[in-house]
């Protein structure tokens, strides 16, 4: 596996790429803020014609161990023995239904020798819970998935992603990746801190709570929430939901993308089902940087393989609260993976993978996300 990486400041930095090998792909998280995305695709595309680019916004980029805003971070790769295929759909085909969308991305890229799928969506009208349920429904159990949710700083008004020379909205990109060669290491660890009576959910349907132990969702939350209740939903992310039910043996959190003062619920990233139980969590940083290095660690093990590519896709939330803390969890994670490894990566409006190799994927909010190449 060939592997070059740059972050990109500014239009002008395209003429500072070198890759002196043709990529098969280029793994590409941009800023929503940064100033001519089209105009550098295009570019892109015009010196690399065969290579697939994929990509998606951001709630900051990821390089190395540094964090950014307003740039892009720019992966290539060529693999010297894995396939690659890429397939997109558009949640308006499916009238927002994202668990037909994630079944026909899984039914586009099923193959004997498929070994992964890496999917980008985007970050606010997905249901990624019911996305994850798709993707899972016509491949083989022995195939992994991960990936992540598109983001757009803390601002929740649009998200794109990124297929080739194109930027498109409400849209879901995912790439397979074919053959044994291809060793892959995964893990989804957060370090939140649960407080508060744990509640049951009366009223909800599919990732929209209305009731809480027979109370208005919205109501409540604002309860706990106090002076920070204004700036919903951004500040939702300082306190998500510890969420568990049947499907669900560990507890997964869920952070919120929407608000509807009117019916007086709470719209999330992925299911809440009703009758399962929920409880707030608040931050703790230096759980939260364990989590992180606890993620690198489980992933480290999952192959006796060198690993060479790193995938971090942390929650947008994370980010908020540690503030210029932020590139701990980005320095945390590659002391644990070592040093020969190239990692990119971005933050996000969900993250997508099992906790670990004995866990099926799920949807996750508030974790920090790894996934990891080796040929």
């Amino acid at each position: 596996m060939e592997i070059y990486q740059k972050k990109i400041l500014a239009l002008e930095d395209m003429k500072q790429i070198d890759v002196s090998f043709t990529p098969d792909v280029f793994f590409l998280f941009a800023s929503p803020t940064f100033p001519k995305t089209q105009e550098f695709l295009e570019q892109l595309r015009g010196k690399f014609k065969k290579s697939i680019f994929i990509g998606c916004s951001t709630a900051g980029e990821i390089i190395g161990n540094q964090v950014l805003d307003s740039s892009i971070a720019l992966t290539a790769v060529r693999f010297e023995k894995t396939k690659i295929k890429i397939t997109e759909v558009d949640l308006a085909t499916y009238n927002l239904d994202s668990n037909k969308a994630g079944s026909k991305i899984s039914e586009q890229l099923a193959g004997e020798d498929l070994r992964h799928i890496f999917v980008l969506s985007d970050g606010l009208i997905v249901n990624g819970a019911e996305l994850v349920k798709g993707l899972h429904s016509t491949i083989d159990k022995s195939v992994s998935i991960t990936g992540g949710l598109a983001g757009d700083g803390s601002n929740f008004e649009n998200t794109f992603i990124i297929h080739n020379d194109k930027i498109e909205s409400k849209k879901i990109i995912a790439l397979g990746l074919y053959g044994k060669d291809l060793k892959i290491g995964y893990a989804s660890k957060g370090g939140w801190d649960s407080f508060g009576l744990e509640r049951k959910v009366t009223k909800s349907e599919n990732n929209i709570l209305y009731e809480l132990d027979n109370q208005p969702a919205l109501d409540l939350y604002k309860s706990y929430l106090g002076d920070k209740a204004k700036d919903l939903p951004g500040s939702g992310l300082l306190f998500p939901l510890s969420m568990r039910d049947e499907d669900n043996k560990i507890p997964v959190v869920r952070t919120i993308l929407a608000v509807d003062e009117e019916k007086k619920s709470l719209t999330f990233a992925g299911n809440i089902p009703q009758g399962s139980y929920v409880r707030l969590m608040k931050a703790n940083i230096d759980r939260i940087i364990n989590g992180a290095e606890q993620s690198a660690q489980i992933t480290r093990d999952n192959i006796e393989e060198e690993h060479q590519l790193a995938f971090l896709i942390s929650c947008v939330g994370r980010r908020l609260v540690m503030k210029q803390l932020v590139e701990e969890e980005v320095e945390a994670v590659n002391e644990v993976l070592g040093e020969n490894i190239y990692t990119t990566g971005f933050y996000s409006y969900g993250e997508i993978a099992p906790f670990d190799k004995f866990s099926p994927c799920a949807l996750h909010n508030q974790t920090m996300t790894i996934t990891t190449f080796a040929e």
